[in-house]
């Protein structure tokens, strides 16, 4: 008997932006497994209308992921959703961390990573082409990992002369550490640099703020906002009436 288990990435959140691939998968689940906003995106986005939805907090993970493959392993067709691509501080990380800490049978498990558009990628598409050079993706969650260890982070990816995309940048339990973060940032680069806050993109509710470092402010985003920090070699054309298109340079002058 083969036991199969799907870890699919929604994407940022419309429903163009679904790969196909992923839609295969959610029609085969019997279950659909992860937090509640993105069970329910699932549920809209093509899922079986026999899968049973198993809804956990967001820092349940590991129990979500066991519980996953506890599921395969009786022979149901699980699917762990994530929003974005799983593999970006998403589920896909959590469920083989589950699997090396678990039983050997779990390692028998068809495992398999659907990719998804992940939140940077379409705001990048929204401003033009910001990633066309060196980039880098950081969490500015402490959840995982000490608050030092993502200044420091921070602060050699500006040093490097990367472009900087910032996921769970603002949250109730943390509304001071963004504006920690640019400061730091500010300590590196100088403040003409271009700075945006893209929520929601591609949603009805997508707002886009294009400023610059030194008036970038911490209060401009919440947990549903990508900011995106420039580097030297990031330009902007300006366009009357609507935000400024971005592009890095492909070379290193």
């Amino acid at each position: 008997m083969t036991f199969r288990l799907f870890i699919v990435g929604l994407g940022p959140g419309a429903e163009g932006q679904v790969t196909q691939e992923a839609r295969e998968a959610l029609a085969q689940a019997t279950d659909l497994l992860g937090y509640g906003l993105y069970v329910t995106r699932a549920v809209v986005f093509g899922a079986a209308d026999q899968a049973v939805p198993h809804v956990t907090d967001n820092r349940e993970e590991l129990g979500r992921a066991r519980h996953a493959l506890e599921l395969a392993m009786q022979g149901r067709v699980p699917v762990v959703v994530s929003g974005g691509d799983a593999g970006v501080f998403g589920m896909a990380s959590a469920v083989f961390e589950a699997v090396a800490e678990g039983p050997e049978a779990w390692r028998a498990i068809d495992i398999r990573v659907i990719p998804g558009v992940t939140a940077v990628l379409a705001t990048a598409a929204r401003l033009g082409a910001p990633l066309g050079g060196d980039f880098c993706v950081i969490s500015l969650s402490d959840n995982l990992k000490p608050w030092d260890v993502v200044v420091r982070r921070l602060r050699l990816a500006a040093e490097a002369g990367l472009v900087i995309a910032l996921y769970n940048p603002r949250s109730l339990a943390r509304p001071g550490q963004l504006d920690l973060g640019l400061a730091a940032l500010r300590d590196v680069l100088p403040g003409e640099i271009p700075v945006v806050f893209a929520r929601a993109i591609g949603r009805p509710t997508e707002h886009v703020l294009s400023t610059t470092l030194s008036q970038a402010r911490g209060e401009s985003a919440d947990m549903s906002t990508l900011v995106l920090i420039g580097c030297a070699h990031t330009k902007q054309i300006e366009r009357p009436g609507q935000i400024p298109w971005l592009y890095t340079l492909r070379r290193v002058p």
